[in-house]
């Protein structure tokens, strides 16, 4: 081949200003010799969490051409990575694009972005869930955060605490949907609130994962992006899930460590410039094990 470098499509909106989407994506993944090739779903002056006001540029119109001029140009991807979608139409686009550029090798990824803390973002509602179920029934991976994972398995009510035993039914339940494997993210503690859990499903060998981190009282956008991002850069380089996790996990942790302690708008996400060469090292295995 005479391009070694693997290809990420990835399918996020944009963000002139704050740390999240593709702008958090594409130096996470160019960190670690990834080429991303971006797909706008819409460009926005800055992201929409804890901003007065916010310009939004909706792009479905633009998608279909866009990804024509690939697929007259005969471009392949290692990675089809997707993320926010504002609409119907652009999850039908997105599915189409899919089953246009998956191959037997192509990894596709779906990140569900619609919800958190609980609730439905404020541009959604309960319609776009079932929407949402139909696309991730063509992924092989899912990163769904915990209030995610409870509106795809139609709880419309998120619970405050969950144990083992139900995260495994929960994990068992998402892949059914049709995805070989799962990640959920922000996985409350049933034993201790001072750590906060990822939990993973992989059905090919019937596994299950959990890793745990210390919780930090702070929320900065855009983590769930670069955590999204680091798991599968690692896969791509040919690393095991568990690994995988455990590193995105490491580097998520790094991010918000060292810009926790700086006085700056947490609105504007973790100092990630800072610490991008912590992707280029080597780093301790050791924070995984068996759900």
């Amino acid at each position: 081949m005479y391009n070694t470098v693997k290809k990420v499509a990835a399918i996020h909106d944009l963000s002139g200003y704050g740390r999240a989407s593709l702008t958090a994506i594409i130096p996470t993944l160019s960190a670690m010799g990834i080429q991303v090739c971006p797909l706008p779903t819409a460009i926005l002056s800055n992201h929409m969490g804890g901003f007065n006001s916010c310009s939004y540029l909706d792009l479905t119109d633009n998608m279909e051409q866009y990804i024509d001029a690939w697929k007259n140009n005969g471009i392949y991807f290692d990675c089809i990575y997707s993320g926010f979608l504002g609409s119907e139409r652009q999850i039908d686009i997105v599915s189409k694009f899919i089953d246009d550029f998956k191959s037997e090798d192509t990894l596709v990824v779906v990140d569900p972005v619609m919800a958190d803390g609980g609730k439905l973002y404020k541009s959604f509602d309960w319609s776009f869930v079932p929407l949402m179920k139909k696309l991730v029934a063509k992924a092989d991976i899912i990163t769904p955060n915990f209030t995610e994972a409870s509106f795809l398995l139609d709880l419309k009510e998120c619970p405050k605490c969950i144990t083992k035993n139900e995260l495994k039914v929960w994990l068992k339940k998402l892949s059914d949907l049709g995805p070989k494997t799962v990640v959920i993210t922000s996985v409350p503690n049933d034993e201790n609130d001072a750590y906060t859990n990822v939990v993973a499903y992989n059905s090919k060998d019937n596994s299950y994962w959990k890793l745990s981190c210390k919780y930090i009282p702070a929320y900065y956008p855009g983590t769930g992006d670069t955590f999204t991002s680091v798991m599968v850069g690692c896969i791509l380089q040919g690393e095991s899930l568990p690994v995988a996790l455990d590193k995105a996990m490491q580097f998520i942790s790094q991010c918000i460590k060292s810009s926790y302690g700086f006085d700056y708008p947490k609105r504007n996400g973790v100092l990630l410039e800072r610490e991008l060469d912590f992707l280029r090292t080597c780093t301790m295995i050791s924070d995984y094990e068996v759900l």
